[in-house]
């Protein structure tokens, strides 16, 4: 854990926000060569990045601290809501805020939604893979007490005061860098357009829900579950609703086609 990246003068840069920032970077990077792939100008990609990642740090920020408002903003000073270098985004938060967003930008532009939703699919893990690491330097999202020998320990002010510990942003930011290679692996081989970002939506609703069964920063839970693994089955459902839609949607297209 070491939370400041550079110090100079009154100027702080903190780990957190770098790797977040970079995550984004090459995310927007990877997506617009990928979009070569997939016949469409990356032109689209830079167009919407801006959104992409306002909606994303802002649906992410939002959710955050709704969910923990009485623990961490209720006794503080109105600002610390908008310090996110200091830690505090919720992925699912930042999804929902970038495909509301993003999606708004593709309707107002005439773009193609789902094959610009598979391009930036694979993306969005490399992207996650390096935010994790900023949660690791930062001290947040850790795990639960454990005596295995990859056990991490932060610094004994911390809120695990010393104790090992999952080091539960690592498993998930390799579990993600792993989901980018396989989803970058067979998006020259998808069926019909659609389905790299459903299968993003499967696969990472299932990593989560059992990296968060490690987790032990929560004081909240539903029917025994983390919020994350709640929404987790929403985020399956949407993406094996999509499996089942997209192939059928495919066929009617091609099938209408032929009439013409």
């Amino acid at each position: 854990m070491h939370k400041i990246f550079l110090q100079f003068g009154a100027l702080t840069l903190y780990w957190y926000g770098v790797l977040v920032a970079l995550g984004f970077l090459f995310g927007l990077w990877t997506a617009g060569r990928r979009a070569l792939q997939a016949n469409l100008s990356p032109d689209h990609v830079v167009d919407l990045g801006p959104w992409l990642v306002a909606g994303s740090i802002i649906g992410a920020r939002l959710f955050y601290v709704v969910s923990y408002w009485q623990s961490d903003f209720a006794n503080q000073p109105w600002w610390e809501v908008f310090m996110v270098q200091h830690g505090g985004l919720v992925f699912y938060g930042g999804l929902v805020g970038a495909v509301l967003t993003g999606g708004f930008q593709v309707w107002r532009r005439k773009l193609p939604f789902w094959p610009l939703s598979d391009v930036l699919a694979p993306s969005v893990a490399l992207g996650h893979a390096l935010g994790r690491l900023g949660c690791f330097m930062n001290g947040c999202c850790y795990g639960a007490p454990t005596h295995l020998p990859w056990a991490v320990h932060f610094p004994a002010d911390h809120a695990t005061e010393g104790a090992g510990v999952h080091p539960t942003q690592i498993y998930e930011s390799a579990l993600n860098l792993l989901l980018f290679l396989g989803l970058s692996w067979f998006f020259p081989r998808r069926r019909y357009t659609g389905q790299v970002f459903a299968l993003y939506l499967v696969f990472y609703a299932i990593l989560r829900f059992t990296v968060e069964c490690f987790r032990g920063d929560y004081n909240s839970y539903y029917w025994h579950l983390t919020p994350a693994q709640v929404f987790s089955f929403f985020l399956l459902a949407a993406g094996l609703g999509c499996l089942w839609w997209l192939p059928r949607r495919a066929a009617s297209l091609k099938t209408s086609a032929r009439k013409d």
